[in-house]
């Protein structure tokens, strides 16, 4: 079977224009490897992060640190099923809005 890409796969077909280069990699990668379910908790933490930004523009930090919590777990989660998956990217938007938060 040939590669996922975005005119084939309606969760990349969903995404390619509301993520980031390196989210859409990251959701390219688990596509291709038959782990949409993955991908999917990967959309729902590239949301969390947008909401926790806005929250944090609001200066309502307990919602952001709530839904930041929400996130690593579903961090921890992907972490736990697939671990050759690189999330570093993910990573690295958590400890930057995290900083924020603070």
């Amino acid at each position: 079977m040939g590669r996922k890409n975005a005119r084939n796969s309606e969760v990349l077909k969903a995404s390619k224009d509301r993520t980031s280069p390196k989210i859409y990699d990251l959701l390219l990668k688990l596509v291709n490897s038959e782990r949409e379910d993955l991908a999917e908790i990967v959309l729902k933490i590239d949301y969390l992060f947008e909401y926790a930004s806005i929250c944090v523009k609001q200066r309502d930090y307990r919602e952001a640190k709530n839904t930041l919590n929400k996130a690593k777990e579903r961090m921890d989660k992907i972490k736990s099923e697939e671990s050759s998956i690189d999330i570093s990217c993910l990573e690295y938007l958590y400890e930057g809005i995290i900083k924020k938060v603070k």
